[in-house]
């Protein structure tokens, strides 16, 4: 089949790095490949998705989603994250995912340019792509997060967004509130839109979370639940952002997705409203394995920046695609650094949300056969 039968968007973009090699894995492979906790999701989280269930609750929403959840979306982001919006400038999305693609999709034409960190996590670049965009990489700093000197030298007048993700992905890396601050200067100054990606905000064990929108208006804040509720498959994420952005970005995703899942919001709901008594133990978990992993990097001669949130580590290695292929021979499931950018060649992403035996495991094959 020809290949101009498919549009330029989707000819530029290749199968993520993360799912090949996950779905290439044999089925006793320990697989710190995938970010995903190893935690079953909370009970009365489900409990509240039967209730949902038994109630009914299963056609349609409104397309901003219910307004019991979007009201303690509301209240998170004010008590939590210092950000005052309205229910109306709230929007439930189907995971951080669809928040992101929808969010792009409003502000991006052919041609306009997206700054992105090199390495960051690798649906930014090919959703900028598939829209027929530029991505634009910004370097990071020794401590691995975004250079913010650099996001100033690539802005152009073609510029219309900066993608920040603090706590990061594949890094680990979290942002100073002086760095936070800086960009959301920036951003003013240039009138252009920061998509800051906080999914990750619940695990950090060293510094603070901060969100630019606490310092500026051109903000569209993306967070789900799927990492920290360990509600990955339930798919349920949002964004909030001014009513400007809000009502632009509902038109892509009334088109794309009419709603989110009715069950998902009902536990979702709870999941915020809820006891938050799982979170901190998941967090108290990643990061007694994240120490051993380090440790255990560092000793076997792989150099690694300890990663203070997330539950990624980002070690040095010289050629990481061949190494992470070896691995996979060996059944320890590593994602390639290149999958991430450029500048992630000669490192590997481990991802820590695997049970304490496998690290363990993993860091005994890891010495024997790197």
């Amino acid at each position: 089949m020809s290949e101009n039968k498919f549009s330029t968007g989707v000819s530029n973009v290749n199968i993520s790095g993360i799912r090949k090699l996950f779905e290439a894995a044999g089925p006793n492979a320990i697989n710190l490949g995938i970010g995903e906790p190893d935690f079953d999701t909370p009970e009365n989280i489900k409990k509240a998705a039967i209730q949902a269930i038994n109630d009914g609750f299963t056609g349609y929403t409104a397309g901003l989603g219910i307004i019991e959840l979007r009201n303690a979306i509301c209240d998170k982001l004010s008590r939590e994250n210092h950000i005052s919006v309205k229910p109306n400038e709230v929007m439930v999305t189907s995971g951080a995912s669809e928040a992101l693609y929808i969010s792009l999709s409003a502000l991006v034409s052919p041609g306009d340019e997206v700054l992105i960190p090199n390495p960051g996590f690798l649906a930014y670049n090919s959703i900028v792509r598939l829209l027929n965009g530029k991505d634009v990489s910004v370097n990071l700093k020794e401590d691995l997060t975004l250079d913010i000197d650099d996001v100033l030298e690539k802005i152009t007048p073609k510029t219309k967004a900066v993608i920040l993700n603090s706590p990061g992905n594949p890094t680990g890396a979290v942002s100073s509130k002086s760095d936070i601050r800086a960009l959301s200067e920036i951003a003013d100054d240039k009138n252009i839109t920061i998509i800051s990606d906080e999914v990750y905000e619940y695990f950090i064990y060293e510094g603070e979370h901060v969100s630019p929108a606490q310092f500026s208006d051109n903000v569209v804040t993306i967070n789900a639940l799927s990492k920290s509720y360990a509600m990955t498959g339930w798919r349920v994420g949002y964004l909030a952002a001014k009513e400007n952005y809000v009502g632009q970005i509902l038109k892509v995703h009334q088109y794309l997705q009419a709603c989110a899942n009715s069950i998902a919001q009902k536990a979702a709901v709870e999941a915020l409203a809820g006891p938050q008594d799982s979170v901190v133990r998941m967090k108290n978990e990643f990061k007694n394995r994240r120490d051993v992993l380090v440790k255990g990097l560092n000793d076997i001669g792989l150099p690694c920046v300890m990663p203070k949130g997330a539950f990624y580590a980002f070690p040095e290695i010289k050629n990481c695609d061949k190494a992470a292929e070896t691995l996979l021979k060996n059944d320890v499931v590593v994602t390639p650094g290149t999958a991430f950018g450029s500048n992630g060649i000669d490192h590997i992403r481990i991802s820590y949300a695997a049970s304490m035996d496998d690290i363990k495991k993993a860091l005994a094959i890891m010495e024997k056969v790197l």
